[in-house]
């Protein structure tokens, strides 16, 4: 599914995040980035061992929930991964949506700094970290669309989902923000 925002788009795929060709390639992070399972590890899999080295070498002491960092991207198909670090789900009372939005925020404003014109999210804090899909994906597509159209970049902002439930999800909110 692509929808478009003006000279930007959100694309919807089900797929491996790891496989996308784009300038980046968003983690799915813990906040010591200490790699782990799901997204985590198979972005630190993929990428091979110069991503841990890298991240803990730039960032030993970590990266705080809603926030996110950038090193290069090792062996994937990509210039840099961002680790984002998304909130653990916490029945919505712990200032979670905003902390979300925040993770995806600041990705998008790290493309802009480092003048990337694609990215892949995966639907962070969606995996262990039990966000509800419906709730992650509202929150997700709407901040992305409202920083594209805001700062017209990236021109292509990729969801990368796991399985036609995560799918779906995200397409009946963008179908939505599309109308």
């Amino acid at each position: 599914m692509v929808v478009h925002f003006g000279p930007c788009r959100i694309e919807l795929i089900q797929g491996d995040i790891t496989q996308q060709e784009v300038d980046v390639i968003v983690n799915a992070a813990n906040s010591k980035l200490a790699g782990g399972g799901g997204v985590d590890g198979a972005i630190h899999q993929a990428a091979g061992p110069t991503l841990m080295q890298e991240t803990r070498m730039l960032y030993p002491d970590g990266c705080p929930t809603g926030s996110a960092v950038a090193t290069t991207a090792g062996r994937l198909n990509a210039k840099y991964v961002f680790h984002a670090v998304g909130p653990i789900w916490a029945g919505g009372e712990r200032n979670e949506k905003k902390l979300l939005a925040s993770a995806y925020s600041t990705c998008l404003d790290l493309a802009r700094e480092h003048r990337c014109d694609s990215i892949a999210f995966p639907a962070i804090s969606t995996g262990v970290y039990a966000y509800p899909i419906d709730l992650a994906a509202e929150v997700s597509l709407t901040t992305t669309r409202d920083l594209i159209n805001q700062h017209k970049t990236p021109t292509l902002v990729r969801f990368v989902l796991f399985g036609p439930g995560p799918y779906g999800a995200f397409a009946r909110v963008l179908e939505v923000l599309a109308e």
